[in-house]
């Protein structure tokens, strides 16, 4: 009897320790306001809508000490629509982040439904990820440097910090029965953060994007429909891969900072057929090279204000020219407190060309529906809360 009582005493004080050397955080942010939409479809639009600045989410962080410099580590995190209280990412359950790994003194180790280099080294310059949103993203997130996709089945490796540089690796599995390539993602990327100079460089290669990657938000995917909804490159969903080279740099003085980002995402091996996926029937390859210059003010601790220019260039298409995006964002934020914002959110766009569809190019801001005529402008009033 005393053993067993001596046995249990021990086990308790055990897992005492074990609970002391282990953290699980809750988080998250609310992000809901009203945008006025000069020209969605062919009508104004005005909408309530949640997650245009930031997406909102809610989520469990947690690491476990286990020794040497050792830890293991998870992330889970939700995303959702406030004013209506569905899941976002296609009804996904952690459809934002998943993943469990060991971080040591050697870097990080993780595995699960992860973000890719593109996101983890573009968006801390993007104006869309910093203070503009979704609104002043480029068009359609072409290039995902505002996080609009995420990568299945990864394999993620990433450095410590030697004196502010940082590099990183992503590998997700296709996981298709006898061709080891098909659906097979992964990305390469590497920074240097300063006390006020940030630049980096990243690289993404995805085999069949259309199910791979813009397919993967969805709870079930159905063969031969195009998940990749924007104009700017639904027509390009037959391709074998898509590819994109990002590389950008920014630099505080004072209380601005200047940002620069170039992007050009390249899909290869168009099927030449005429379907759903391909209505132009394009065949070979179709480049996208995207400009961004952004600028913020920091005018107080608690104000601030940005502006953004924003230039896309899309290669000839079925021989004739391809699309071009001219965009212009604005906005101006000003925190209650460190975890309370009210924004206002300005972006005008004008499109000429020819759009990937084949069809004469109509402006489409990032998620909001794409204009019935080359221009469109939109003006978001919003509340984002962090806990």
């Amino acid at each position: 009897m005393k053993k067993s009582i001596l046995s249990i005493a021990t086990l308790g004080a055990l897992c005492g320790v074990a609970h002391a050397q282990s953290s699980v955080t809750l988080y998250g942010l609310i992000d809901e306001g009203l945008t006025f939409t000069s020209n969605a479809g062919g009508h104004q639009q005005y909408a309530m809508s949640s997650g245009e600045l930031h997406g909102s989410r809610w989520g469990l962080r947690g690491a476990e000490d286990l020794g040497g410099g050792m830890k293991a580590i998870f992330t889970l995190e939700n995303g959702f629509d406030l004013g209506t209280g569905k899941a976002g990412q296609g009804g996904l359950e952690w459809g934002r982040q998943a993943f469990v790994g060991l971080s040591s003194p050697w870097g990080t180790l993780t595995f699960g439904r992860q973000y890719d280099s593109v996101v983890d080294y573009m968006t801390p310059i993007s104006s869309g990820s910093l203070w503009g949103g979704y609104l002043t993203s480029h068009p359609g997130d072409l290039d995902n440097t505002i996080n609009t996709q995420r990568t299945n089945n990864a394999i993620k490796y990433k450095s410590l910090s030697y004196s502010g540089f940082t590099f990183e690796g992503v590998y997700s599995l296709g996981g298709v029965a006898g061709d080891f390539t098909q659906n097979q993602i992964f990305s390469l990327g590497a920074g240097y953060v300063g006390a006020a100079l940030n630049l980096a460089v990243a690289y993404l290669n995805i085999r069949n994007p259309n199910a791979s990657f813009y397919g993967n938000s969805v709870a079930t995917l159905t063969a031969g429909v195009d998940n990749e909804t924007s104009p700017v490159y639904s027509g390009f969903a037959s391709a074998h891969t898509q590819q994109i080279i990002a590389a950008a740099g920014a630099y505080t003085f004072g209380s601005a900072t200047l940002g620069m980002l170039y992007t050009n995402t390249k899909y290869g091996s168009l099927s030449g057929i005429t379907n759903t996926l391909n209505p132009a029937g394009l065949s070979g390859s179709v480049s996208l090279n995207d400009f961004e210059v952004n600028f913020r003010y920091m005018f107080t601790p608690a104000a601030y204000a940005g502006v953004t220019y924003n230039y896309t260039d899309a290669s000839s298409i079925a021989g004739k020219s391809g699309a071009k995006y001219n965009q212009v964002g604005l906005a101006g934020h000003y925190l209650l407190s460190k975890r309370t914002d009210l924004y206002i959110i300005g972006v005008y766009q004008k499109a000429s060309g020819t759009q990937s569809n084949g069809k004469t190019a109509v402006a489409s801001i990032t998620t909001l529906t794409p204009s019935a005529t080359d221009h469109q402008g939109a003006v978001r009033i919003g509340i984002c809360h962090t806990f």
